[in-house]
């Protein structure tokens, strides 16, 4: 079993380096890319079962990088990248 440890990180580098140390965020970051998805569809394309894809989202809002857009639905949520995750993604994917 894990622990979770918050650290805050401003810096876009270091951010990516966090970002860099957690294969699931790695995974979820790149599922989500340019899309609005919900959590269903991010664990098929990133391998990740769905008894994970929560707390995954959770810490990744936390970090402010990703969005949930309609926190008012209880089901059928939806995601997308927020601005610091697109800043990720890109130095993740060298683009």
């Amino acid at each position: 079993m894990w622990k979770q440890i918050k650290v805050m990180v401003s810096d876009l580098e270091e951010l990516t380096e966090y970002v860099k140390r957690s294969s699931y965020w790695m995974r979820v970051i790149r599922a989500i890319g340019d899309n609005v998805i919900m959590p269903f569809q991010i664990a098929k394309k990133s391998g990740i079962s769905n008894n994970h894809i929560s707390s995954t989202l959770t810490q990744l809002r936390e970090h402010d990088l990703v969005e949930l857009i309609n926190p008012e639905m209880p089901r059928g949520r939806l995601y997308r990248l927020s601005d610091n995750g697109k800043k990720v993604l890109m130095e993740l994917t060298g683009g």
